[in-house]
């Protein structure tokens, strides 16, 4: 009998792990006394604040972010897209029927570093309004400004700030602390120009500002908790936590990551919640000790299942064979070619969990060049047109490659990265030449003489104005050839290599 309920716990035991793992990919965390709730997949789901399996609370085309807990934790405010506008909505804690609360609108067509719109900031210490940061009154990206929307509707009130980014009151709500700037989703990393942030309390009755941080790096998402304000700050080189003492005036660095950033930390009941490497992070108040959460996720995933897709409308590249005969097409990840009148449309890659892209066919109509991207490295790998034979060219690529382009007698491949390089390869030796390195930005515009024995492109010298170069493959060196006193640009040979233009 002992055999069989042993036997029978070991199967319930790797049944439960084969079924949910540790998940990854754990967004915008917060935290009551009891739960955390946090985005996955673009849902909320809560979790026990000691982890384990999380349960999902919201369900929408749309995408759903920023939980933040009631002070009673009975509700949770978060930005959602319920109604295709992105608006303030509260669900109960537990599950239920999500409310809208705003009603407004956002500038059409950001890219995404601007930021979402309706960020929510916190909760009144009454638990009657939430306090968020919206554009819903601004003709500029740059300017968002923070309001207050009651918990039972109603036009949503301003606060007395020409702008704001991430803000935090304090407990009886006549301070806030707050950064002027916002920009914590661009994706530049150890910033120190005009737009780095520092931390700034203002006093509502006194009207007075100050900076409490005064430092080149960038120091954002204040957290004032009694009298401490916590933020975050790159000053050291990674993103972690500090606070800052409002009674001694002293600031102490809390976390010491040093391989991801800690990214968007919030105040809960007793704890701060943030990210680290995709995984969420407990700091406890009283003690300032940090502690990982470990969370499950068991879901039936129908977004990563295997399915036929139609990727004629997702079509990110394409040419045409040098005999005119077949189309090649990037889509979706894959490389295709495709019959100029009838025939068989051929997938030469077939690679579902590899991105290949920057697809080039020779002059000579033998290779295929392209860029394969399967998650560690950027490479670039030679297939002939049926689908065969493929070869690769590069190891240990250690930057983004950009486009290829052949030389005319299809003896070797140009091509540049986010190093910002640029560099040949020749085919038969593998062999790579840098051809230059730009001290300002990543080269983008190149092409080769029709004798394939030199290189135009365009590189910027130091007042950021382009200017057009000849390289010498011959003689390993570039020649400036247009005027300082103006931009230049999309050089190109003519076909008797007589004339460049451009």
């Amino acid at each position: 009998m002992r055999n069989k309920i042993l036997i029978l716990l070991l199967i319930v035991f790797f049944t439960s792990t084969i079924i949910a793992k540790e998940a990854r990919l754990l967004r915008y965390p917060n935290t009551s006394k009891t739960q955390i709730a946090f985005t996955y997949g673009g849902d909320i789901y809560t979790v026990p604040l000691q982890g384990g399996l999380a349960r999902r609370i919201t369900v929408s085309d749309g995408i759903e972010i920023f939980p933040r807990f009631s002070p009673d934790g009975k509700t949770i405010a978060f930005s959602g897209e319920h109604d295709g506008n992105r608006e303030v909505f509260v669900i109960p804690s537990e599950g239920g029927l999500p409310k809208r609360l705003t009603y407004s609108m956002d500038i059409p067509g950001l890219p995404d570093r601007m930021g979402p719109d309706k960020i929510i900031m916190q909760w009144s210490s009454d638990g009657q309004n939430i306090i968020y940061r919206g554009r819903q009154e601004s003709w500029n990206a740059w300017v968002g400004k923070l309001y207050s929307v009651n918990l039972n509707g109603g036009l949503p009130q301003e606060f007395p700030l020409p702008k704001s980014g991430f803000a935090s009151l304090n407990s009886d709500g006549s301070k806030i602390a707050y950064n002027r700037v916002f920009r914590e989703f661009r994706t530049w990393k150890r910033y120190r120009g005009g737009q780095a942030d520092d931390i700034w309390i203002y006093d509502f009755k006194s009207q007075e500002l100050t900076n409490i941080t005064q430092n080149p790096a960038q120091d954002i998402i204040p957290m004032w908790y009694n009298n401490k304000i916590y933020f975050l700050s790159d000053r050291d080189h990674f993103m972690n936590i500090f606070v800052y003492d409002l009674n001694t005036k002293q600031t102490k660095k809390i976390t010491n990551f040093d391989k991801y950033d800690v990214k968007f930390p919030s105040l809960g009941a007793e704890h701060i919640a943030f990210e680290n490497g995709g995984y969420i992070y407990l700091l406890n108040l009283q003690n300032d000790k940090i502690e990982k959460v470990n969370i499950e996720i068991s879901e039936d995933y129908p977004w990563i299942r295997n399915k036929l897709e139609n990727v004629k409308d997702k079509i990110a590249s394409w040419g045409i064979s040098p005999d005119g005969n077949r189309g090649l097409f990037v889509a979706r990840g894959d490389i295709f070619t495709v019959p100029a009148k009838k025939g068989k449309i051929t997938n030469l890659t077939k690679t579902p969990g590899i991105h290949e892209r920057n697809a080039e066919w020779s002059p000579d109509g033998k290779w295929i060049a392209y860029v394969q991207d399967d998650g560690n490295s950027n490479e670039i790998f030679l297939i002939d047109g049926n689908g065969k034979n493929k070869t690769q060219l590069t190891n240990n690529s250690k930057s983004y490659l950009w486009e290829l382009k052949w030389s005319p007698d299809s003896k070797k491949i140009l091509f540049s990265d986010k190093a910002l390089k640029l560099y040949y390869i020749d085919i038969a030796t593998k062999e790579i030449k840098e051809v230059v390195k730009s001290k300002v930005w990543e080269i983008r515009d190149f092409d080769w003489s029709p004798d394939s024995k030199w290189i135009t492109y365009t590189d910027f010298i130091n007042n950021f104005w382009s200017q057009i170069y000849l390289y010498s493959l011959a003689n390993n060196k570039s020649y400036k050839i247009s005027d300082e006193f103006f931009e230049s640009g999309s050089p190109v040979f003519s076909k008797d290599g007589k004339y460049l233009f451009f």
